[in-house]
């Protein structure tokens, strides 16, 4: 019989002693019900949106622009980046400003946002890409700046062309901590873009948790609450496997 391995069913400990806990107090009656939902209800709710498909139309809303999102941000994240750190020019002319602005939360911008482009679609985007951009281009400058100027001499000697000097140069080596930009401009992004769903959408997690509040729904808020844990984390975790795999070569 094929055992699962102890480290496998350690990771199950914490979520399980939450559910636990939860299942005490919601039957203890220490607190409404309407407070505090059982967990068989937030369950029932979940099973219902899941049949009906409201919560896969509200899933697809939301990923459809963390992907635009993040894309546009984390493109744009490794091109300044990269040439904040190739160049003295981008970085004395652009870097206070750039670093100034990345001290201000994106949540804050959202009025602004939303005065600017209206509650469409474009303000949720703009706001995903603010939050992946950052990140993203503070990353890509430390990292490549931290290549060894070895690296660049040789390629000089060479003639390499930029694109392949950036391709087969400076991406490689920089690899780790760019990666760990991206995975951090993701979580980030998909925070901030559940928080601006909540301020002004017509559809998206955040929607329906607000929707949810307001009809006193709190079952179905807290599937709401869930399903961004869940995903949050399944998307931290795949990029870790991401960079497991891209970084094989990295001693541990």
């Amino acid at each position: 019989m094929h055992r699962i391995p102890m480290h496998h069913l350690i990771v199950l400990v914490s979520p399980l002693a939450l559910l636990a806990a939860w299942v005490l107090l919601a039957d203890s009656g220490r607190f409404p019900s309407q407070l505090l939902v059982p967990p068989r209800e937030v369950w029932q709710a979940f099973v219902e949106l899941a049949s009906s498909g409201e919560l896969r139309e509200h899933l697809d809303s939301s990923l459809s622009r963390l992907a635009l999102g993040f894309l546009i941000g984390a493109g744009g994240g490794l091109a300044f980046g990269t040439a904040m750190a190739l160049s003295p020019g981008v970085e004395a002319y652009c870097g206070p400003l750039f670093h100034t602005l990345r001290q201000v939360p994106s949540i804050a911008l959202i009025p602004m946002f939303i005065l600017f482009f209206g509650v469409e679609e474009t303000f949720k985007i703009l706001i995903v890409t603010k939050a992946t951009f950052f990140p993203v281009a503070l990353a890509t400058c430390e990292g490549v700046r931290g290549i060894p100027r070895s690296y660049f001499e040789v390629a000089q000697v060479y003639r390499l062309p930029l694109p392949t000097l950036l391709a087969e140069v400076a991406f490689p080596a920089a690899a780790p901590p760019i990666l760990t930009g991206l995975r951090i401009g993701l979580s980030r992004a998909w925070m901030v873009l559940v928080a601006a769903e909540l301020l002004a959408a017509d559809s998206g997690l955040g929607q329906m948790i607000e929707m949810s509040r307001q009809m006193l729904r709190i079952d179905v808020v807290m599937v709401g609450v869930l399903v961004t844990g869940v995903i949050g984390f399944v998307l931290d975790y795949g990029f870790r496997l991401l960079e497991r795999r891209v970084l094989r070569w990295k001693p541990l």
